[in-house]
């Protein structure tokens, strides 16, 4: 079946094509609701970014990286989320024993970032290969702010780990 490649990260874990995309697309729409603080796209503020925005870095990722600037956008986004929740993490006792939706273990968090190196080198649209990611155009389309996209799009991916330990 397209798209349900199972790729091995451990013994007893077998993470899927498909819930591996359906990870990065929950990470990339989480990663884009937490912008804010700069640009003209309000959003919730968790990071102080504004990467996915038209006149922001997506502007720039247009002119330096021509080709693959939709993925080089979405791949900054995640980043600045996983680097937040990063310094989050680190503040409790046992960083290493939390887990989160930018780190859910070694093998995963390595199969996701494997995963978006290759669709990345796919240069197939990010919207087309990622289910969920249309939030973001009709959230653009629909309001500035928070409220209007939660009112207006609803996501339709689910995620849920198959296999177990």
């Amino acid at each position: 079946m397209a798209g349900q490649t199972a790729a091995t990260t451990r013994p007893g874990i077998t993470a899927l094509t498909s819930e591996v995309d359906r990870l990065l697309a929950a990470q990339i729409v989480v990663a884009w609701a937490g912008e804010g603080h700069v640009g003209e796209e309000r959003r919730l503020g968790w990071w102080r970014c504004d990467l996915v925005s038209e006149y922001g870095g997506l502007d720039l990722f247009q002119r330096l990286l021509p080709t693959t600037a939709p993925w080089a956008v979405l791949q900054a986004v995640r980043e600045a989320a996983r680097r937040v929740d990063a310094a989050e993490r680190a503040l409790v006792n046992n960083p290493d024993g939390v887990c989160s939706l930018y780190r859910l273990g070694f093998e995963i968090d390595e199969r996701a970032e494997e995963r978006l190196r290759e669709l990345k080198r796919s240069r197939q649209p990010p919207q087309t290969v990622l289910p969920g990611l249309d939030i973001i155009e009709k959230a653009g389309a629909a309001a500035t702010s928070p409220r209007g996209w939660i009112r207006t799009a609803r996501p339709t991916m689910s995620w849920s780990p198959s296999g177990g330990a």
